[in-house]
Parts: structure tokens; sequence; C-alpha cells
């Protein structure tokens, strides 16, 4: 059988792979999301920085709700319900039937996620010496899923199957971590009338589940009504997302999927629409007056420094411990290389951290800037970095060719997240 392809064909499809990884798969997400940062950080900094921040936080004329009073409270109070919705529902469906449904195979991405969080909050506490900056002990222990999994899709099939799931369900469990810290340690002053309203509608939303009801729309009007009880009682408003999301069914009466079918409709909307305006809306820093010494002050160094050394040092060493003991082995055909390359992966904390950097400093809007400034710069290291080392310790097996001629063999034909 003859060859079709021209002598040159073979090395231009080497050369510009990665130019097309960039718009397909996994990394298609991850990769707006660097383009928005990188344009809101031009915005805050050009000769329209005072148009960006009065668009976000100009007060505005009119508002159906008094508490979201400009638009930046629209965003990280409303659209984000949408995003910690959309987290909720891949939550249940992991927790009930995906790869976090097995306790075998969860023992280990949830011992990562625990130590990924709490070796960053250590480091964290340990730069700043705590004080005045104590309340963001939680900013450097989130992972950015999509910016994450962007960064790896760049890699192709270079990075075995089991390991990209190992990050997926890391960030998973990572993320019902940040829900659980946002709940606990990021609530004001309750509200107890509007709590019990909140129980109420979650108790309708409940009674609608168990009787399998199959339609949308009650859940949709219902999963609303929540959040604005909750947007009133004193726990963050994107809370209610999380929690209506765990009363969708995972299948209708006929036995048809039901909340995949929910999160596959809403989940592109959250990652190209939701997620890109609430980056455009937060990673915007003015660097005006800023020297060199605003990198190493205390609170973006100690961020910085729990997503960079914080998250590899306790994901990587909980791996380490957990194979050699026996408790867990590590994810199946992966290098201790290759391990370390995703440990630092996860200190991509971009949307969660900025988030949280915004709760724990919600009077102090210097130290929010502060933290955004740790939050890229540690996000930007833990990406290149993380890229750099997984691209110089894994193999290619599109390089691999069958009997057939030029056609690339796949070595992991049965990976769910291709």
């Amino acid at each position: 059988m003859s060859d079709t392809n021209p002598p040159l064909a073979k090395p231009f499809r080497r050369i510009f792979a990665p130019v097309r990884a960039l718009f397909v798969g996994d990394a298609s997400a991850g990769i707006l999301l660097i383009i928005v940062a990188a344009a809101a950080m031009l915005a805050a900094n050009s000769a329209y920085a005072n148009e960006y921040r009065e668009l976000f936080y100009g007060e505005l004329s009119w508002t159906p709700i008094a508490k979201l009073k400009d638009l930046h409270y629209w965003i990280n109070d409303g659209l984000m319900a949408i995003f910690f919705f959309v987290v909720g529902l891949e939550v249940k469906r992991e927790v009930v039937s995906g790869q976090l449904a097995d306790p075998a195979a969860r023992r280990l991405p949830m011992l990562a996620a625990a130590a990924g969080m709490l070796v960053p909050a250590g480091v964290y506490m340990a730069v700043t010496g705590g004080g005045e900056y104590t309340g963001g002990w939680a900013i450097p222990a989130a992972t950015d899923i999509a910016f994450a999994m962007g960064v790896l899709g760049l890699l192709g099939s270079r990075v075995p199957a089991s390991l990209r799931l190992f990050l997926l369900t890391v960030a998973i469990v990572d993320d019902i971590g940040a829900v659980v810290v946002i709940a606990l340690f990021y609530t004001k002053s309750l509200y107890a009338e509007w709590l019990l309203a909140g129980l109420v509608v979650f108790g309708l939303m409940f009674a609608l589940n168990r009787m399998r009801v199959s339609v949308f729309w009650p859940y949709i009007l219902l999963a609303v009504a929540l959040w604005y009880c909750a947007l009133n009682s004193g726990v963050h408003a994107t809370i209610a997302g999380v929690v209506a999301a765990l009363t969708i069914p995972l299948h209708r009466k006929d036995g048809n999927s039901m909340l995949e079918r929910l999160e596959h409709s809403i989940a592109p909307w959250s990652a190209y629409l939701i997620v890109p305006v609430f980056g455009f809306a937060n990673a915007g820093v003015s660097l005006a007056g800023m020297g060199p010494e605003a990198l190493i002050a205390a609170l973006p160094l100690a961020v910085a420094a729990g997503l960079v050394v914080g998250k590899q040092l306790g994901i990587f060493t909980v791996v380490w411990i957990a194979d050699k003991t026996g408790f867990a082995k590590r994810p199946e055909g992966a290098s201790w290389p290759e391990i370390w390359g995703v440990s630092i992966l996860c200190g991509i904390g971009f949307t969660m951290s900025i988030f949280i950097g915004g709760l724990a400093f919600p009077d102090q809007p210097a130290f929010v800037e502060e933290a955004k400034i740790g939050i890229l710069l540690g996000s930007a290291i833990s990406a290149i970095l993380g890229f750099v080392i997984l691209r110089l310790t894994t193999t290619h097996p599109d390089e691999e060719c069958d009997d057939q001629g030029d056609q690339p063999i796949d070595p992991y034909p049965d990976d769910p997240l291709r």
C-alpha cells in the first residue's frame, strides 16, 4: 500500500500539533482562561483602567436586588452560583456512579486532595506568620479544574490516561473541600429566618427528587428561590448552587439520564462564558506604583508559595507514602516524575482561589489585590513548571506508527476523558 502522505506532512503535523491542541479537547477552556486573565491585566493597566474598574465596581443606578449593588456582585454572587451548580452536579455524578463511587478508587485522590489543601495552608501560614493575613489561609488550597486540565490537554496522549483521571478526580475532591471551607469558614452572621426559608425550599426540592419528578423547570425555579434565601441568610449565595445540584435525580423514571443531560447542557456555558466573565472581572490587578518588592511582600509570596510549593509537596508526598505502605497504589503506568509533574499542575488555583480571596478579605481591597498577584504568579509558575516536567519526562505515543503506515497508535483507546 503506497504512502499517500507528502514527505513533509509528518514533520509539519508534529510542529503544529501543539497549536491544534489549543483549540480541541481539554485544552480549550484552560487556554481561554489564560487569554481572559491576560486581557484583564492589560485592561487594568491601560489607559482604560478607570473604565474597567467602573464597569465592574461602579454602583448600578437600578438593581432588582439591593445586595447586588454593582456588576461585580452580580457576577460573584449571581453568575458564579451557576458555576457552583455545575460543580455540584459533577460531584454528585462522580460520587454516585463515577470514580468516587468505588471506595478503593477514591482512596488515593481523596487523600491527595486533603494533603493538597492542608499543606498549602500550612505553607501560607508559615510565610505570613498569621496576624492580619490569617483569613487568607484557604486561598492556595484550591485547584482550577479547567486550567489544570487545559495544560494537561496540551500534552495530548503523552500523559497516561490514569494520570489524567487522577488529576481530574483530585480537582473534583478539591472542589468539594473548597465548598465546605467556604460554608464553614467564610460565613459571617447568620439570619435564622432566611436559613429556615432556605431549608423549606431545599425540603421541597428533596421531595421532588424522592417523587422522581423528571422535568427540569420545578428544580430550576426552586434553585433560584434557594439562591435568594442563601443570599440573605449570611451563608454565601453560591453554596446554594451546590446544595440545589445534589437534589437533581440521576435518572428519569424511564431510566434515561437526567443529571448528566442537565450537566452537559450547562457545563459549556459555565466553562466558556461564566468562568471567563468571572476571570475578566476579577483577574485585573493594577500594577501602578508597584515595584519588584510587591512580588515578595508577605501576602502574595505566601499565596504563590502555597500554590507552587505546598501543593506539590502535599500531593506528591502523600501519593509516595500511600504507594510505599500499600495503602493505595499510584496511578497505573505512571512514573514518579510524571506524578510529580501532575502534582505541580494542581498548584494552578485561579478561579476558586480568586473567589476565596475575595471572601477572605471582604473589607480590605488592598489585600485582595495582593492575593490576586500571588494567585496569578503561583498559577503561572505551576502551569509552566508542570508542563515542562511532563513534556520532558513522558514519552510521545503519537509518534509511534503501526504497520499499516502513518497511522498513530492510540495507546489509551478506552480513556473516558478523551
